[in-house]
């Protein structure tokens, strides 16, 4: 059990720092395309080499579960592209507060898809969680600056994208390993993402000039590696519900990197509103470990 802990807990604060690695590639005028692509690219080389050291056989395009994980992580690109496009407009502790909202619109989303109604506990969940954001965003500070209406609503995209990940992934089981279905996936992100915006940093020498590499190694690591990898090992021993619980570390995680790295400011309000959406989160899912009376 300790060890799925450890496992999920890193993970989770892998995806924590992914903001603040974004934010301070921008101060060195990096650009959203080139830091996606990289982290996408990079990301998909490690995993594929990964999966050949194993000399497992490797599915094609044909097989079902492939095409299936490879259209899915269109939508883990989405998520990149939309997150970092917020963090351009608004501080990377308010991107993944808005970010974290994915948590009630997917009892949303199995709500009006699948009929599958929240318990009340879920229902207080979700006035909790946006009550939290509203304290943790820093509208409510008379001091704060001004919120980009812009960073708000890719926020808020890119919580929505990750929502359609999670209803679409929780009906594509399929039979391939950890490995296999997250290269695939990133692969299918790598694709969408270079449609969007032409790797040109290949051709122009950019790579090689400046130190874009060094900027993207580590998005891929934390962003595309180590987080399918640790949460595939991890999640059997913890279970849904206690993972759950520990993967919303990436959010004080995310704004401890924010206020020590990027000296962004957070006030007792934001810091209670944190607080009162991690209440939320462990709420509604430790309310599934209970069984009904």
């Amino acid at each position: 059990m300790w060890k799925g802990i450890l496992l999920v807990l890193t993970g989770a604060c892998s995806f924590g720092i992914l903001s603040t690695i974004v934010k301070l590639g921008y101060q060195q005028g990096f650009t959203l395309g080139e830091l996606c692509a990289l982290q996408a690219g990079i990301g998909m080389v490690i995993l594929w080499l990964l999966h050949f050291f194993s000399r497992a056989p490797t599915p094609s395009l044909k097989h079902r579960d492939v095409r299936t994980f490879f259209i899915l992580g269109s939508s883990t690109g989405m998520v990149s592209i939309t997150y970092y496009l917020s963090v351009q407009y608004i501080p990377a502790s308010v991107a993944i507060i808005l970010l974290m909202q994915f948590t009630w619109m997917s009892m949303l989303a199995e709500l009006i898809i699948y009929k599958k109604r929240p318990s009340p506990i879920q229902w207080v969940a979700v006035a909790l969680i946006l009550t939290g954001t509203l304290m943790a965003s820093g509208i409510l500070n008379h001091n704060n600056a001004t919120l980009h209406w812009q960073g708000l609503v890719f926020g808020l995209l890119a919580a929505l994208c990750y929502t359609i990940f999670i209803v679409a992934s929780s009906k594509a089981s399929g039979t391939l390993s950890p490995v296999v279905k997250s290269a695939w996936m990133v692969t299918g992100a790598f694709v969408l993402i270079c449609c969007i915006f032409p790797p040109a940093f290949i051709f122009n020498g950019k790579l090689t000039s400046t130190p874009l590499l060094l900027w993207g190694l580590p998005l891929a690591i934390f962003g595309t590696v180590l987080p399918p990898l640790l949460f595939s090992k991890g999640m059997p021993k913890t279970g849904l519900a206690l993972g759950a619980i520990l993967s919303a570390v990436e959010l004080p995680v995310a704004v401890l990197s924010a206020t020590i790295m990027l000296k962004e400011a957070v006030s007792l309000i934001q810091v209670a509103g944190i607080f009162i959406i991690l209440l939320a989160i462990a709420a509604a899912n430790l309310r599934k470990r209970v069984p009904a009376l």
